[in-house]
């Protein structure tokens, strides 16, 4: 028989909800462990834009809707997070931008949306300051600064793993096991190619996609449907490209920004736009050559002035995993399922990992499920390695 361990929480995914979550537990007194299959955010996290939402992006129609109310709080706990004096020290986090655009471009149809959009949270947004406005947007539309901000993802992966070191352990890829006892489980994972078995009072799977494997894995009677929603993200990399953070509005009455650009160095300390917003929703169903000549003409179309030509471009195809949802409509706040031992977990978008770890938390007090002590903890196997986002 392996040897047997025992726990509160055992959470599976290292991306940012994950280990947000893992950092909220240990801070509540509860012994958690996480557990990651290949690279810590090595999947959308590391991958994502890294801004973090304030709600305007979903209220470009004027109305205050779910997705803005549930995104509203965010910056600021996340702000505060930074400053160390949060729920969580990110104090080590880089900020690649400490505010955010709206460029609402020359079109009527784009400034009526911005002007809506501003309406729906007002005083939480305004005309940005003319030293905030980017030379290649300056004299061409409207430009609103947003209470949204910009993270480094790889900072913020290392500022979130760096404490939990010894509850983080790679596990050998496709082989978890649980053994069922009744309505509780035990779980029989590889670390370090040897057999270990751990029993938990809860299993949080917090792996974006990877929670439909977990999911079929854990035998529920009554499975959570997952709904995946496909982005193809394009980074654009050149010497001459400016620094800059900003939602670009289209010119008809779409409810998202038609590009959103985002501002990062690759391994070679060249300047990159990573691309994403309608382009990357609606690049989907391209391949990468028509995604491409898509950015590119958009890119064009935008800044005509900007040389592109000679500029360095790739695609990176990413799956948001959410719950089902009726006709596939996107999710307005992260959500759990649960049943028996087993909470399944989408934080939906990267603003919201604070509001993941806080429904998983009260549910575990509505379940009567405190902390505990266990005698013995994991012997120490190695750690995952860190992601890298795809453009470096």
């Amino acid at each position: 028989m392996p040897p047997s361990y025992s726990t509160d929480i055992v959470i599976f995914g290292g991306g940012v909800a994950g280990l947000w979550l893992l950092n909220r537990l240990t801070a509540e007194g509860y012994q958690a462990i996480l557990l990651e299959r290949d690279r810590l955010g090595g999947g959308q996290s590391i991958n994502s834009q890294g801004i973090i939402h304030g709600g305007l992006k979903f209220a470009l129609h004027g109305v205050l809707g779910g997705a803005s109310r549930a995104t509203a709080d965010m910056p600021r706990r996340w702000r505060d997070c930074i400053k160390g004096h949060g729920e969580i020290d990110l104090s080590a986090c880089r900020v690649l931008s400490p505010h955010f655009l709206l460029w609402s471009g020359a079109g009527l149809g784009a400034g009526m949306k911005a002007f809506l959009g501003s309406k729906a949270i007002a005083g939480k947004t305004e005309p940005a300051a003319p030293d905030e406005i980017p030379e290649i947007l300056r004299g061409r539309g409207a430009v609103y600064r947003l209470p949204d901000f910009v993270l480094d993802s790889s900072s913020l992966i290392e500022a979130l793993s760096a404490p939990q070191r010894k509850q983080i352990q790679r596990v050998d890829p496709d082989s978890s096991q649980f053994i069922h006892f009744g309505d509780k489980r035990n779980l029989r994972v590889r670390i370090d190619e040897e057999p270990v078995e751990i029993q938990a009072r809860r299993y949080v799977f917090c792996a974006g996609e990877g929670n439909e494997q977990l999911i079929e894995q854990a035998g529920l009677t009554r499975p959570p449907g997952c709904q995946l929603r496909p982005l193809k993200m394009v980074s654009v990399s050149g010497s001459m490209l400016p620094p800059l953070f900003t939602h670009v509005l289209g010119e008809g009455f779409a409810a998202n920004p038609a590009l959103t650009v985002t501002s990062h160095r690759n391994a070679e300390d060249e300047p990159v736009w990573y691309l994403g917003g309608e382009l990357a929703e609606a690049g989907a169903a391209r391949s990468e050559e028509e995604q491409e000549e898509a950015a590119k003409g958009l890119l064009r179309k935008l800044f005509p002035n900007l040389e592109i030509d000679d500029m360095h471009w790739r695609c990176f195809d990413i799956n948001r995993a959410e719950p089902a949802s009726a006709r596939g409509r996107r999710p307005d706040n992260a959500a759990i399922a649960s049943e028996d031992d087993i909470i399944v977990a989408w934080p939906t978008k990267l603003t919201l990992a604070p509001a993941l770890a806080d429904i998983v938390l009260q549910h575990l007090r509505d379940e009567g499920i405190t902390p505990e002590q266990h005698p013995d903890s994991l012997p120490d196997g190695p750690s995952p390695p860190h992601g890298r986002p795809f453009w470096s």
